[in-house]
């Protein structure tokens, strides 16, 4: 089953000699249209946000885009042929009996070309090798045997680390030697709370067991979706608050985006660059349930154009100060 390739770069509108700053612009005015948290019409901006979060998870992380631009148009050249203890499709690994699969997820919100290249690893636990140990070892022949564990990435986004959801995934598994597809649906329970990098256990949806063993686990590691006003650290969410050189200067009320709504924020005369302003409880739910908190990370933005009026307004500034940002 051939892997699509994904041109992140026109996903994301930019060129590929993209700056870091224009690629964090060109995905923020697309989130900013597409994020299922603020999306008018959420169903149909569902498909977009993924392409253009995927686009980002990758060209935001100088490693990620390296080994992305190493790829290049030759990329499938990369791939081990069928058969050859490779998969050219979807993720792999090698069973309890030797034969060799490659599993597709779906609903998980990457696609099996991200997988491939920039997820975890494909299986987990107990595998082929172990058991052929156990048994050069003088375990029983013919011993049942539970089957391996399986890993794949599922992109969660803070609306749903806030409140909790259930998806539909669907999975796939493909039998190399035998062409045999297999594929079901199950809802998986995203529970209030989840952390980024947290495994979400999906008991008995692993590998088939060996000699009647037990199925193995899948798990699915968390991936918060990149949002267009918050980094997430921890349980706290950090928006970037823009402000006038008058506003820092002499104070103000203004309004900013929280997770559950906007809120107030009182910004203090004087206020600098980089300085904090904190708004309790309004983070993702910690441990024990309790939410993290808010900061408003101040930026002071200055006019690129100004009139006549406002010129001779800032010289009359400059003559009449004291300040002198030097001492």
């Amino acid at each position: 089953m051939p892997v699509e390739f994904k041109d992140y770069y026109q996903s994301l509108g930019v060129t590929r000699d993209a700056s870091a700053d224009d690629i964090r612009k060109a995905f923020r005015k697309l989130a900013r249209e597409y994020h299922p948290d603020v999306a008018k019409d959420k169903k149909s901006a569902e498909e977009k946000f993924k392409e253009i979060n995927e686009a980002y998870e990758v060209l935001s992380d100088p490693a990620k885009r390296k080994k992305y631009d190493t790829l290049g148009a030759n990329w499938n050249r990369n791939q081990p042929p069928p058969g050859a203890g490779g998969f050219g499709g979807g993720r792999g690994f090698r069973g309890q009996n030797g034969e060799e699969f490659e599993f597709h997820f779906g609903g998980t919100g990457f696609s099996d070309f991200f997988e491939q290249f920039f997820g975890g690893r494909g299986e987990r636990g107990f595998g082929f090798e172990d058991f052929a140990q156990g048994q050069r070892a003088g375990g029983a022949a013919g011993a049942a045997m539970r089957g391996q564990d399986i890993e794949g990435d599922i992109l969660v986004t803070l609306d749903e680390a806030l409140s909790g959801s259930v998806r539909t995934i669907s999975f796939q598994r493909l039998n190399r030697q035998t062409g045999q597809t297999v594929s079901e649906n199950f809802r998986v329970r995203v529970p209030v709370g989840v952390a980024e990098g947290q495994m979400i256990r999906v008991p008995g949806k692993g590998e088939a067991g060996f000699n009647g063993g037990p199925a193995g686990d899948l798990y699915l590691r968390v991936r918060f979706a990149q949002h267009p006003d918050f980094k997430v650290r921890g349980s706290d969410l950090y928006y970037d608050l823009d402000l006038a050189p008058w506003e820092a200067v002499l104070g103000t009320t203004v309004s900013i985006p929280a997770i559950d709504g906007p809120v107030s924020v009182k910004v203090p005369a004087g206020a600098n660059k980089g300085q904090q302003l904190r708004v309790r409880g309004k983070g993702l739910p910690g441990p024990g349930g309790t939410r993290g908190d808010l900061y408003a990370v101040i930026s002071i933005q200055m006019p690129t154009e100004v009139t006549a009026a406002e010129r001779e307004l800032w010289q009359q500034l400059a003559q009449r100060s004291n300040f002198n940002p030097r001492k």
